[in-house]
């Protein structure tokens, strides 16, 4: 049982990171409205239970990333706040705590607290305290294939090859091929891909869609931090000269050492490969007819590569990719 309104981060990752569901009771027993932190779904996401009485209903969210709605738990009416995008689960745990807190020790009612809280984080969104989730994620991989590289040719080729940052096309520039790295916390290999672009194979070089998926880790995961300073000190003890333009590239991608860090990660299953060829769905210019393509400045789409088989012979460095 954890005392007061706060569950901490490390007891709820340990959950996820087993796939187990569990509860926290947040508020003082036989005391009203009734308030828990869930870990639900077998360990696939939380929520926020908060007890309704019989005048009111579950408030509104504006977000359309967070849901609230209305549920039966031990007889009594609940509502239940949760988020649709499992990439965010950390920072939505901070919302919830904030919430709870609210009604809790503040003792302000649901629609209150879930507002108040909502319009304080809203007047932070213009200066983010660290980045995005899907940009972590992303750097991790990033990072794995880095590493991975690195063992196939050594620090100084690898550090070389990442062109991603520098602004280049493709994440990697390697000798006869390209990589596009695409990192997902989806229990499907659902990847953003932007721009017309970022599929496109550069001239005759294959282009090769590397598509790593990763879920919670536990006390076994890695953290962000963990990789970046993994990384740092391999290019410092084996390719020094490198070293600049890796902390060029890792401040180009928005990492910065003083942001807190602790979600931990791990590999959900084997990286796997696909030649960017006309097997693999995608847009690009030529998805556009002509006399439009100087009018469409941009486009993110969703690319979902779930069941699709694995091109052969992929490059041979994702066999023993992992973290790093």
């Amino acid at each position: 049982m954890v005392e007061g309104p706060y569950v901490p981060w490390p007891s709820v990752e340990y959950y996820l990171g087993e796939n187990q569901s569990t509860s926290y009771r947040l508020s003082a027993p036989s005391t009203h409205p009734e308030v828990s932190y869930v870990v639900g779904e077998g360990g696939r996401e939380i929520a926020l239970y908060v007890e309704l009485d019989r005048r009111h209903q579950p408030p509104h969210s504006p977000l359309p990333l967070i849901r609230i709605d209305q549920i039966a738990e031990r007889g009594m009416r609940m509502a239940r706040i949760r988020t649709t995008q499992a990439a965010l689960i950390r920072d939505f745990h901070d919302l919830l705590n904030a919430v709870a807190d609210r009604i809790v020790t503040h003792d302000r009612t649901l629609d209150q607290a879930f507002g108040e809280t909502v319009r304080a984080w809203s007047a932070l969104l213009d200066r983010p305290r660290a980045l995005r989730a899907e940009k972590r994620i992303g750097l991790i991989g990033e990072l794995s294939v880095l590493s991975s590289i690195a063992s196939a040719h050594g620090w100084s080729t690898a550090v070389k090859a990442w062109t991603g940052p520098d602004g280049e096309e493709h994440d990697f520039g390697l000798l006869g091929f390209d990589m596009e790295v695409k990192t997902t916390a989806s229990e499907r290999r659902e990847h953003t891909v932007h721009g017309l672009g970022q599929l496109l194979p550069s001239g005759d070089r294959p282009l090769w869609l590397v598509s790593l998926q990763v879920t919670r880790g536990g006390i076994d995961g890695r953290t962000l931090a963990d990789c970046v300073r993994s990384v740092r000190s391999d290019v410092a003890e084996h390719a020094p000269e490198r070293l600049d333009r890796l902390d060029g590239h890792l401040t180009a991608t928005g990492w910065d050492p003083e942001v807190p860090d602790d979600e931990r990660w791990r590999l959900r299953t084997q990286p796997i490969g696909f030649l960017v060829d006309d097997q693999l769905p995608r847009l690009d210019t030529e998805s556009v007819p002509a006399q439009f393509r100087d009018r469409i400045r941009d486009v993110t789409y969703t690319l979902d590569v779930t069941g699709l088989p694995e091109s052969p012979k992929p490059p041979a460095l994702l066999a023993d990719l992992r973290l790093p």
